[in-house]
């Protein structure tokens, strides 16, 4: 999902550097990667809190060394925050707890980070009196669990019956639900950036993101499951879905995240107040069965699997409909998925050493849709 039309185009800001909550995490590590390399200096907010971020940040600073600069500091940190906006050219805010999961278990803590959180950076960016935009990671979470939508099951995979639902996915006009504490702490959080630009003219954008998946993604149970089960074929583990194993996301390859994350700054006069879905569409649409049965395509192994109940509030379909955020921002079609989780694969393979190199090699014609 790359930029057409201006894809050249500088972006705004001048010599004012770019805020990135969460910048150490998967996909603001991309992004910091992606705004350096073009030439912007970045400060990374980041409390460092997920295992496995001080390498991204490592990896970021060893990339760029005269560009990136780090606060160690959690986003409920007031004056952390003040004074982290006080001069920069637009905040991407990337930060938050991300599991479903975790919000069960810590409730508090989920609001906190999430919710009262993005208050925080929101009211520190309305006292500074400019319009600096704000540009905010959101999720597919906010339209609940969707069992109004009736679904078939075709070939491992949950499917809607409407034809018109099937082609072009979930929508922006679909009814706001929000389910467990994490569907609420990051769809208040959501209605509060969009409120932003209503009641305070400060130029906000939402992307409502499907399941991001690609380099620098410290997959787990909880988050990040292309990643995640790569990581345990790699290392011979059991992988284990909750359900069937039936659901089916819509996958974004984080490159292509990248890129409509810039192209809402790039024509933020455009698109404030608005929110789009983000994820890999239709054309990416698969259930996780389809991604074991890839895995085993490219490893040339079987995966090992274990089922286990339904998790609370776990979507049995979510496709983007990515038609707004694609016109909008002027974006490509997006990486198929098939090449993105071969490209994953490789770079998991150079991460993990000794144990990866071990695993054969991506069969031939699979191989074929790298070239």
């Amino acid at each position: 999902m790359t930029v057409a039309g201006d894809v050249a185009a500088p972006l705004p800001g001048g010599r004012k550097p770019v805020l990135v909550t969460g910048g150490a995490g998967f996909i603001g590590a991309n992004l910091c990667d992606r705004l350096a390399r073009e030439g912007h200096d970045v400060l990374i907010l980041d409390a460092l809190l997920r295992p496995g971020v001080e390498r991204n940040l490592a990896w970021l600073q060893a990339q760029h060394p005269q560009r990136i600069s780090v606060r160690i500091a959690d986003i409920r940190d007031a004056a952390a925050v003040a004074e982290s906006v006080r001069d920069v050219a637009v905040v991407y805010h990337l930060a938050g707890q991300v599991a479903v999961t975790t919000s069960m278990l810590a409730p508090e803590e989920d609001f906190g980070t999430n919710l009262h959180g993005t208050f925080l950076l929101l009211d520190a960016v309305r006292r500074r009196g400019t319009a600096t935009p704000v540009i905010f990671a959101s999720t597919n979470k906010v339209y609940g669990n969707l069992v109004d939508i009736p679904l078939a099951l075709v070939e491992n995979a949950y499917l809607p019956r409407d034809a018109a639902l099937r082609a072009r996915g979930i929508g922006e006009d679909r009814p706001l639900d929000f389910h467990t504490p994490y569907g609420c702490s990051k769809g208040a959080a959501d209605q509060y950036v969009l409120d932003w630009a209503r009641s305070y003219g400060i130029p906000t954008a939402v992307f409502r993101m499907s399941c991001i998946y690609g380099p620098h993604q410290m997959g787990t149970e909880d988050q990040g499951w292309v990643a995640h089960f790569l990581l345990r074929a790699l290392r011979h583990e059991e992988i284990s879905i909750y359900g069937d194993g039936c659901q089916v996301r819509d996958v974004l390859y984080v490159e292509d995240a990248v890129d409509a994350y810039l192209a809402a700054w790039r024509r933020i006069g455009a698109v404030a107040g608005q929110a789009f879905n983000l994820g890999g569409g239709p054309a990416n649409a698969i259930s996780l069965q389809q991604l074991l049965q890839a895995i085993e395509e490219l490893t040339g192994r079987p995966v090992r699997v274990a089922y286990g109940d339904w998790r609370a509030g776990d979507q049995r379909y979510y496709v983007s409909d990515t038609r707004r955020a694609m016109q909008a921002l002027g974006l490509r079609p997006a990486t198929p998925w098939r090449t993105g989780v071969a490209l994953l694969l490789e770079w998991l393979r150079r991460e993990q050493g000794p144990v990866a190199t071990t695993l054969p090699r991506p069969r031939p014609q699979v191989m074929e849709a790298l070239r």
